[in-house]
């Protein structure tokens, strides 16, 4: 065979080998960097495929971070300058980034977008996204705290009304432990979760910090009405003083009737609907958390979608933005996951609209109040967890516990008015706009 023939066979089986294996190509057009944590980053996957075909010169590639691992991955990568496009950024983290000047402002976006309107979000879900009158992030899915409750001990218990108010909520406590005795209780108050006592605290007036989020406030009158409102549920032996860890199951303790009521969040409608015995059908429900004079505030939880202010594609990074948050887009991924979507008009969807349990969702979610939006709130909540905790199990005087934990979230926030300090300082030494030099 002449060495021509052979180079032209090599040559010809080359290419088919390229041409078959379509792995070896890099992809073509944009490449799209999209991180996403847990659950979400597995069902979102299922929806991209849409977002391709509409936009064939976009390819995304999704990596999937572990919830345990994404905070510092996150930091990490913003050390090494290896943040993605587009990120899943949990609504307690915005501030953080938006200080270390890592994301991309939006409103720019939001304001020529004919999909994203800021009016059909919750109120106090959009506004966790927004950080000294900037918006930073797009809601992409809500997580807030209320009741599940027994209606069937209610009732036995002589509750014919679901409570409203706090008053109404001892009442019907106070009657259930009545009629289930001693071994049972009225509500589970895990004290490894802060959740609980944060919702109280947001449903009053008073901020949780002061002076421009500059110190604590946990002993102001209106938190000190929160935790003795907390603190009682424990001392009249309505809730066990115990963590989460130490109940065997909470689904199948529920359906037990350990306890009647349970504040938890939406996921648990599905965890919940999997263990109910078919005798207890209908026989329980959601009820948003019961104010101090009425319906209460609860917490604006959940993730938006950003854009990290150094990615070369935010024009693409946006597009997908917009294509998540699509309300049909939305109600596709609640029924993949049964995240709760933060748009109104999601809510018309029947899988939202036809289920009785997220009816008082949507409500609650009206209601909803962010958490103070400072780096440091995810220390501060903690030591606020430790804080209760020492007064529920060890008996500390509530005035000193918050006395110490007021002292504690200051030492926390010196770093925060250090750096107000230098700001106002260069502020009052740099020259005035259109000054002679």
């Amino acid at each position: 065979m002449s060495a021509p023939r052979t180079i032209l066979r090599w040559l010809l089986l080359w290419w088919l080998v390229m041409a078959l294996c379509g792995c070896a190509r890099a992809p073509q057009g944009e490449v799209l960097r999209f991180w996403a944590m847990g659950r979400e980053a597995e069902v979102v996957a299922e929806l991209i495929p849409q977002f391709e075909q509409e936009n064939p010169g976009i390819h995304v590639q999704i990596q999937n971070i572990p919830w345990t691992a994404a905070h510092e991955k996150l930091l990490t990568a913003f050390a090494a300058d290896g943040l993605p496009d587009v990120c899943q950024l949990g609504n307690t983290w915005i501030a953080e980034f938006a200080e270390l000047g890592t994301l991309q402002p939006l409103q720019p976006y939001v304001a020529h977008s004919k999909i994203v309107d800021p009016a059909d979000y919750f109120p106090g879900i959009w506004d966790t996204s927004v950080i000294d009158g900037q918006l930073y992030g797009v809601p992409w899915y809500v997580d807030t705290r209320l009741l599940f409750y027994r209606k069937d001990i209610l009732r036995a218990s002589g509750v014919e009304t679901p409570p409203r108010t706090w008053a109404e909520w001892e009442q019907a406590m106070a009657a259930v432990k009545r009629h289930v005795g001693p071994k049972r209780y009225a509500i589970l108050m895990p004290l490894n979760e802060f959740e609980q006592q944060l919702s109280l605290g947001l449903q009053w007036p008073d901020p949780l910090l002061r002076d421009h989020d500059n110190y604590g406030n946990f002993e102001s009158p209106d938190f000190r009405k929160a935790l003795a409102f907390y603190a009682n549920m424990f001392e009249r032996g309505w809730a066990p003083k115990m963590s989460e860890t130490q109940i065997s199951n909470v689904w199948d303790e529920f359906f037990n009737g350990l306890y009647a009521f349970y504040i938890s969040g939406p996921w648990n409608i599905r965890e919940f609907r999997q263990v109910e015995p078919a005798a207890l059908k209908d026989q329980w429900g959601t009820l948003p958390l019961p104010g101090p004079d009425g319906p209460g505030a609860g917490i604006a939880g959940g993730t938006s979608l950003v854009i990290f202010r150094r990615s070369e594609h935010k024009d693409a990074a946006w597009r997908l933005i917009e294509f998540l948050s699509r309300p049909q887009i939305q109600a596709r991924f609640h029924a993949l996951i049964g995240d709760m979507p933060p748009r109104r008009s999601t809510w018309a969807y029947p899988s939202l609209a036809d289920d009785p349990l997220a009816h008082a969702f949507r409500d609650q979610l009206e209601r909803v109040k962010p958490a103070p939006k400072v780096l440091e709130w995810e220390r501060i909540v903690q030591e606020m967890r430790l804080a209760t905790e020492r007064v529920v199990r060890g008996g500390e005087p509530q005035d000193k516990a918050m006395r110490e934990l007021d002292e504690r979230v200051d030492e926390i926030l010196e770093k925060r008015r250090w750096i107000q300090r230098q700001q106002l300082r260069q502020a009052a030494t740099a020259p005035a706009a259109g000054a002679a030099p």
